[in-house]
């Protein structure tokens, strides 16, 4: 299938520099960048830190090309498009109620547009769902585990889910590294919402996904909580990684994320 190529309006899409790029109702383009600022990459890792994990490919692209969708009668956002490569981060922003939520389960292919295309390496999601869900991982709102579960048990769901035998060094390391450890036998219910939200970001990590996509990752989490999230997000964006992510709260250092921010809703 041929790629798509919508034209892009140019702008400063970079936390740091000229203001965010900000759109209207109806009208909604970013400009895509390619790569990260150093800030982003990587530190070795630590013990409380992820070890670098082996390259996604270079050339992954998410586009999303003249999206319009509805609440009801009232129009959250049209003519909304923006491309997204590898090792690129964007967070979607906006006032309560402005699509954020919708917006990302539109790129999921949770919830349907009402006009325009979501392409994943050129091919429409809808047509090419089995692959599309494979390259990506989802935390919505809800942590998504099950609460009968532990932690542990959870992550090794996931992999054999994925159609891969659990690799018990690796659920060890990422419950370590999310400081969720000495909590991996307890079942998920009896866990703080915090500790929860811990283990939903470590089934994200373990996913091996290329794209990930975060409504609200920081919910619920202390100051180390939001730590660690942002040093997943460095590291998966250090191997080649992509990020959609929704967050009304600083995650780390964000001088290399550009944000897309919608500007319905209510304040």
């Amino acid at each position: 299938m041929q790629n798509h190529q919508p034209d892009q309006t140019t702008g400063s899409g970079i936390f740091g520099g000229p203001s965010p790029i900000v759109f209207p109702p109806g009208k909604n383009r970013v400009l895509s960048r390619r790569g990260y600022l150093p800030t982003l990459c990587p530190a070795p890792a630590t013990s409380g830190s992820s070890p670098l994990k082996a390259e996604f490919a270079d050339n992954n692209q998410l586009e999303a090309i003249s999206l319009e969708c509805l609440r009801g009668f009232h129009t959250l956002f049209s003519e909304l498009s923006f491309t997204l490569v590898s090792g690129e981060a964007l967070q979607i922003a906006g006032a309560n109620g402005s699509g954020k939520t919708s917006l990302l389960r539109i790129l999921c292919g949770l919830s349907l547009m009402e006009r325009g295309g979501v392409y994943w390496n050129g091919q429409d999601i809808r047509s090419d769902a089995m692959n599309y869900r494979t390259d990506l991982s989802y935390l919505g709102h809800r942590p998504g585990l099950k609460g009968e579960l532990t932690p542990r048990e959870n992550l090794r769901a996931l992999t054999t889910i994925r159609g891969k035998r659990p690799d018990e060094p690796e659920i060890s390391r990422l419950l370590e590294s999310m400081g969720i450890r000495r909590h991996h036998e307890r079942p998920c219910r009896t866990l703080s919402a915090g500790q929860q939200q811990r283990t939903a970001i470590a089934r994200v990590i373990l996913s091996d996904a290329p794209l990930w996509i975060l409504d609200e990752p920081a919910t619920a989490l202390d100051d180390a909580g939001v730590t660690r999230l942002a040093e997943a997000m460095a590291d998966h964006l250090g191997v080649n990684g992509m990020i959609l992510f929704t967050s009304h709260m600083p995650i780390g250092d964000s001088s290399g994320i550009r944000q897309l921010t919608l500007t319905g809703g209510h304040e």
